[in-house]
């Protein structure tokens, strides 16, 4: 583990994400959509998927039904989101649960039993210094075997800090609206007020996504490229070729 405990392992913020955040992100259904597309494209018939940094196992759990004979490894450093990812797999035999922390290189010897096909990751590489997210693409390459896919769903860093603040209050309509619905009287200012001051701030590294896609690049991706992008939010990621 790091030597900095991370807002990411109390139960507290882990459930306030899950609760109020994550129903809210913007254009989650089809970045999810996206990420199938690429999948079906350039390897349809994954025997194993490794979900990085899982959190609650949203994205692998989508791609355990949309990949029927694929076995998915789900990672995290969390015990609550850990907890969360076991509780909505209920005990699916098709996925295996491993408590890692990738921030240092010693979470290779967790996984290392499994050849994996496709890597994806989903909010959680952004907490990375730039010198660690270049290391662990580059572990993620060597780990993928020819043919295999990684894929990046990532805060990114804008390019202006006029560009942050509308992804900002993007965010923040997304936010608002999600839980006027289950409470009308819930303010946007409220709403506000929580994000500008959000506990996990201060541990975003944000890199931005044209920056990062020259890093796989210079590892060895091929058909590197950002797939979506909606202000902050983006999918990147390539594939390991043999021309690679």
């Amino acid at each position: 583990m790091t030597s900095k405990k991370s807002c990411w392992q109390t139960k507290e913020l882990a459930t306030g994400f899950l609760e109020g955040v994550r129903g809210a992100i913007p254009a989650a259904g089809l970045q999810l959509e996206v990420l199938e597309h690429i999948i079906r494209s350039w390897h349809p018939n994954p025997a194993h998927i490794l979900d990085l940094g899982c959190g609650d196992g949203a994205l692998g759990r989508f791609l355990l039904d949309k990949f029927p004979k694929t076995h998915v490894v789900f990672t995290d450093f969390s015990d609550p989101m850990l907890d969360a990812t076991e509780k909505r797999l209920k005990g699916n035999l098709r996925a295996t649960i491993i408590k890692t922390d990738f921030s240092s290189k010693a979470w290779l010897n967790d996984i290392d039993k499994w050849p994996i096909d496709i890597a994806v990751s989903g909010f959680a590489i952004h907490h990375l210094p730039d010198q660690r997210k270049k290391e662990l693409y580059n572990e993620v390459f060597n780990m993928i075997k020819n043919g295999g896919v990684f894929l990046n769903l990532e805060h990114v860093a804008s390019e202006t800090p006029g560009v942050e603040a509308i992804f900002d209050s993007y965010f923040i309509d997304s936010l608002h609206m999600f839980h006027k619905i289950k409470d009308p009287a819930k303010s946007r200012e409220e709403i506000a007020l929580t994000y500008y001051n959000r506990p996990d701030k201060d541990e975003n590294i944000l890199a931005q996504v044209e920056k990062q896609c020259g890093w796989l690049r210079d590892i060895g991706f091929t058909d590197v490229d950002c797939f979506f992008k909606i202000f902050a939010l983006a999918i990147f990621g390539g594939r390991k070729t043999s021309g690679g």
